[in-house]
């Protein structure tokens, strides 16, 4: 058996072929600081979507990485509703693979 293993761009969403990988990127890492938010609270996921005024199959797809249909706007609506601030910073890419990623700080 022989395959050929390739290099991985050092996105995974772009490896997979997604339209928006950077976009992708940035749901992906909101999604995620919204669950260990959730998680750390011990909030059940009706009690966070109570909290965020979403549902709690929305909690659920968020868990399980569902992103379909979260538009950034909506996500950071959710971390506002759990008492984050929000940064927002624009700059130069240090290299092409930086391009577009979200950085969120504690």
């Amino acid at each position: 058996m022989s395959e050929r293993i390739k290099r991985g761009s050092g996105s995974v969403f772009e490896d997979l072929g997604f339209e928006n990988p950077s976009g992708y990127r940035a749901k992906a890492d909101l999604a995620l600081r919204i669950i260990k938010i959730v998680e750390e609270n011990k909030l059940t996921q009706e009690q966070a979507a109570r909290l965020i005024g979403a549902s709690q199959p929305d909690i659920s797809k968020l868990k399980g990485g569902q992103l379909k249909g979260f538009t950034l706007d909506r996500l950071f609506s959710f971390l506002l509703k759990l008492d984050m601030s929000i940064e927002i910073r624009v700059t130069k890419p240090r290299s092409k693979k930086k391009r577009g990623l979200l950085e969120l700080v504690s």
